[in-house]
């Protein structure tokens, strides 16, 4: 199983969007997916259906003992989504309260590293979507993960969201044995508006080796998909953004083969 994060600490940068949309992608590919809902909020969890406020059991219930995960339970917490080939662990309100119950406990940041190895035969990618704030939620997406997505809205204000979350990726790379892969996806492009071409000119000259050479537009599809609880792919299959996610898609596969051979 391959394992991708999709994280930025900054909120409104079309996360949860890229998450499925590439779940989707690799759901009509044939592929087996668990996406993994981290963020308390809970976006991708209501996108498929399903309410956080009211989940009895959530991702909530991995950090409940001491680091350590009981056999089975990672299993037991799966819900289904809009595809039969991809498979939700949900996200609950109580998320929010873990910093709170947690202060000081040693040996949580590999709950999700130690729950989706119960899942490694089940799946063939899992995808993190994260929250936008460094914590213990983030910290076991990136310890997770073999490759980062880190999607950038193309608008000034977003860019300083990915300076912090660069230097928090520097600083989780020191205690792990390789380098985590990471790129960066200018989303809600606007070619008539001068802050998304100067904001993509900005990423391209500050981060040229990161920077996915295309970019996600601006596409009211991707919304109409939310609004219908499927993957962007199962509502227009041939949509501005979901053309755009095949394309990111076949640069990250095509990552993910370097990063294995090397």
């Amino acid at each position: 199983m391959r394992v991708w994060a999709v994280a930025n600490q900054k909120g409104g940068v079309g996360k949860t969007t890229t998450t499925i949309a590439l779940a989707g992608l690799l759901a009509d590919a044939g592929k087996r997916v668990v996406v993994v809902d981290l963020d308390p909020h809970g976006s991708m969890t209501s996108y498929f259906g399903h309410n956080p406020d009211e989940l009895e059991h959530s991702t909530f219930d991995l950090f409940l003992h001491k680091g350590s995960v009981p056999e089975g339970l990672p299993g037991q917490l799966l819900l289904p989504t809009s595809d039969e080939r991809i498979s939700l662990l949900p996200s609950s309100t109580a998320l929010a309260t873990l910093e709170r119950q947690s202060p000081g406990q040693s040996g949580l940041g590999l709950v999700v590293a130690k729950s989706l190895a119960q899942l490694w035969q089940d799946f063939d990618y899992a995808l993190i979507d994260s929250p936008p704030l460094l914590g213990v939620l983030m910290v076991n997406a990136l310890a997770a993960s073999q490759q980062l997505v880190i999607p950038v809205q193309t608008e000034f204000l977003a860019v300083k969201g990915l300076e912090r979350m660069v230097n928090t990726l520097a600083m989780i790379n020191r205690s792990r044995k390789t380098p985590l892969p990471y790129t960066i996806v200018p989303t809600l492009f606007d070619r008539r508006t001068q802050a998304s071409m100067g904001t993509l000119k900005l990423l391209r000259d500050t981060f040229p080796e990161h920077v996915w050479k295309a970019y996600v537009p601006v596409d009211t599809r991707l919304r109409d998909a939310s609004r219908a609880g499927v993957t962007p792919s199962q509502n227009d299959n041939k949509s501005r953004g979901v053309l755009a996610y095949r394309a990111l898609l076949k640069h990250l596969l095509a990552e993910q083969l370097t990063t294995q051979v090397a």
